[in-house]
Formats: structure tokens, C-alpha cells, sequence
């Protein structure tokens, strides 16, 4: 069972996903900003891989994801640019996710307490019909999913 992921909407074009982890936010961070990282969370339900992963981690550059079903090979991804920077602190980007329209302006805040440090995404969409449309999607539950995967891997950046 996953753990839970705290998700609220905190106006009418916005989702807030919040989640805390027994790490360090500069842990957190790389697993957020590392494609060898990226690739082994960030993948919804199982029978999932990453197999693009491309990320330019400065202001104006440019991200690249794409999904596949390792069942059925079904294929989807987002891009987006790097709006704001601020290590192990905050992450702005925009984003665009293949099949749906528009942008979404994305902040990612990082906070830490006693070693322990919470990821706090908020997405602002262009519309209330794209943000409804997204919470409709089950992205929630994957990314509950993805971060319990994401505890695995800081276990071990912990150790190493």
C-alpha cells in the first residue's frame, strides 16, 4: 500500500501535491533532477519504464520525458522549460503533457526539518476543466507510487 500523498486544490486552477520523506532535500533534489534517478521513480504503476529521460537542470532549459507500457507499448510524454532554480530549495518549470492542451506551471518546493524533508508540487493549469481533467487522470495515485519507490532509492543514496 502506498503511502499517501496529501492532494488538495487550493483555488479552482491548481493541484497540491505534497509528500514527506526521511531524507535530506539534497537527496530529495537529485532524485527530482537526476535522469539515472528520474528513471526509477518517476513511473506510475508497475509495467511501466522511462525510456527518454532528458533533463537540462539550468533557467531556460528544457526537460524531456516519455512513458511506455512495457505490456502493450503505449507510449506518452511531457516537455517543459526550467522557469526557476534554486538548489535543493525550489524547482519552477511549464509543462506539457501529450494528449492534453495547454501548459501547466509547475513549482516543486523542497522542505526540510530535522532531516526529513517534505516535496510540495503545486500545478497551476490554464483552466479549471484542465485541472479538473488532470485530477481525473489518477495522477495522484501515481504519483503515491512513484515516491514510495522513490523512499527505496534514497535508503540507498542514504547508505552509499
Amino acid at each position: 500500500m502506498p503511502k499517501p500523498v496529501e492532494v488538495s486544490t487550493p483555488s479552482d486552477r491548481e493541484i497540491r501535491v505534497a509528500r514527506a520523506f526521511d531524507a535530506p532535500a539534497k537527496l530529495v533534489w537529485d532524485c527530482h533532477t537526476k535522469p539515472e534517478l528520474i528513471r526509477r521513480w518517476m513511473l506510475g504503476p508497475p509495467g511501466w519504464s522511462m525510456p527518454v529521460c532528458e533533463v537540462d537542470l539550468t533557467v531556460g532549459g528544457a526537460y524531456r520525458y516519455r512513458w511506455r507500457n512495457d505490456e502493450d507499448g503505449t507510449e506518452f510524454g511531457s516537455t517543459g522549460v526550467h522557469k526557476e532554480i534554486a538548489p535543493f530549495t525550489k524547482i519552477v518549470t511549464s509543462e506539457r503533457m501529450e494528449g492534453f492542451d495547454g501548459e501547466a506551471i509547475n513549482t516543486l518546493v523542497f522542505e526540510e526539518a530535522g532531516g526529513r524533508t517534505t516535496a510540495v508540487m503545486t500545478m497551476l493549469f490554464a483552466s479549471k476543466e484542465a485541472r479538473d481533467g488532470a485530477l481525473q487522470t489518477g495522477m495522484s495515485d501515481g504519483m503515491a507510487m512513484g515516491y514510495d519507490r522513490m523512499d527505496d532509492i534514497l535508503t540507498e543514496l542514504a547508505a552509499a
